[in-house]
Order: C-alpha cells, then sequence, then structure tokens
C-alpha cells in the first residue's frame, strides 16, 4: 500500500507559504485562534501541531528549532512558556478547525483555526465574579418638622 503525499501549493512560492504559515502560526500563538480559509486552515494545523510539540521539549535546541521556523522570539517565548505546557499531558490534537461557510467575495470555504483548552486552563475556570452585595443601609432618622405657629 502507498503512502499518499500531502501537497499544498496553492499557487505560490515555497519560500512564501513557509513564511505565510509562520506568519499564521504567530498569530494563532498571540490570539489563540485565526480566521482564514480551510485549506490553508489545515496544512497551519500541521504546522502549529509540530511546533507544540517542539515546544513541550523545552530545551535550547528546540527553542533554536522553533525560532528558525517561526522567526519571532515573542512567539517562541510564549509558545514555550504559556502554550505547550498545558499540553504536557495531551498527545497531540492541541487545535480545532471550525467551518465558518463560504467567503462573500470567491466563495472560498472559510475557517477558524483556534487552540483547544489545556490542562492548566481547564483546570482553573474563570470565575465571574459576583457583583458586590449592597449592606443593609439604615434609613436616616426622620427628624421632626418643624412646628407651624
Amino acid at each position: 500500500m502507498r503512502h499518499r503525499v500531502h501537497t499544498f501549493k496553492i499557487g505560490r512560492s515555497s519560500a512564501h507559504r513557509r513564511a505565510m504559515l509562520a506568519n499564521m502560526i504567530n498569530s494563532l500563538i498571540e490570539h489563540g485562534q485565526i480566521s482564514t480559509t480551510l485549506v490553508k486552515a489545515k496544512e497551519a494545523r500541521r504546522f502549529a501541531e509540530k511546533m507544540i510539540t517542539i515546544g513541550k521539549k523545552n530545551d535550547v535546541h528546540h527553542r533554536r528549532l522553533a525560532v528558525a521556523r517561526l522567526h519571532s522570539k515573542a512567539a517562541v517565548k510564549k509558545l514555550f512558556d504559556e502554550i505547550a505546557p498545558q499540553y504536557q499531558e495531551r498527545q497531540g490534537g492541541y487545535t480545532r478547525i471550525l467551518k465558518l461557510g463560504k467567503r462573500q467575495g470567491d466563495a472560498a470555504e472559510m475557517a477558524i483555526l483556534q487552540l483547544v483548552e489545556g490542562k492548566a486552563a481547564a483546570a482553573a475556570p474563570v470565575q465571574a465574579e459576583a457583583a458586590p452585595v449592597p449592606e443593609a443601609v439604615e434609613a436616616p432618622a426622620e427628624t421632626p418638622a418643624p412646628a407651624a405657629e
């Protein structure tokens, strides 16, 4: 049985594709989700999963690999310090793709690529702050009105 090779070209040079994917993953790391076409989202998912797996290893060698691929030290810092530790116990499946429908201009299938909730985010749910309960306020004692003479 032959293994099917996945190709992702979409009319761009290889350098343009690499730069585009790096920029998409930088935005995904910064914002937690991105909106793009379905084809780009599927390819960016492959790249994002690999980068998070690299981030889980957290040593100098893997940081240098990440910087070489993402071209952003700030994104690599956030990946290694905040995002990857959340997925330490997870064996892949760090992202999800949600389909949005067709784009108005060219009818391209649109999708949202987002990071799934990690262990740290699930372990510490955000609680809504309750509105402060006002203290019981006593009505001011009524002062007698001056007697009319």
